[in-house]
């Protein structure tokens, strides 16, 4: 395999991850797995959705190798993988945090040019 058939399987794969990070509801399965193993039923009162939804995101994030699962007696516990998706998730939490400080820093200088065209 070539060197650019390589980066682009690479980079394949990493669209493919950040596609099952892709919706509101898997990021919301893993900030409550990131803080310790869970079942559907209790991901399902956490985050009152039916059981069917959850399970249909949790087998996203499965194939996706996000999430791993362990039997527990007749329960299915949801872990996730690797803990640098926590990290990920504060990586992520910092950024946006710098978008809307950025944002929060226009609106008020258009404020500001607002309160100077009305003296005019």
């Amino acid at each position: 395999m070539s060197e650019t058939a390589r980066r682009f399987e690479l980079q394949l794969l990493k669209a493919e991850f950040f596609k099952a990070l892709g919706h509101p509801t898997r990021i919301r399965i893993l900030e409550i797995l990131r803080h310790g193993q869970r079942s559907v039923q209790e991901l399902q009162q956490a985050l009152r959705l039916d059981q069917s939804i959850v399970s249909q995101h949790l087998a996203i994030l499965r194939v996706k190798n996000v999430v791993d699962t362990r039997k527990q007696g007749t329960t299915v516990r949801y872990t996730v993988r690797d803990a640098a998706v926590g990290e990920l998730l504060d990586v992520a939490r910092r950024i946006f945090g710098r978008h809307l400080e950025d944002s929060r820093s226009m609106l008020a200088e258009l404020r500001r040019e607002q309160r100077g065209v009305r003296r005019r």
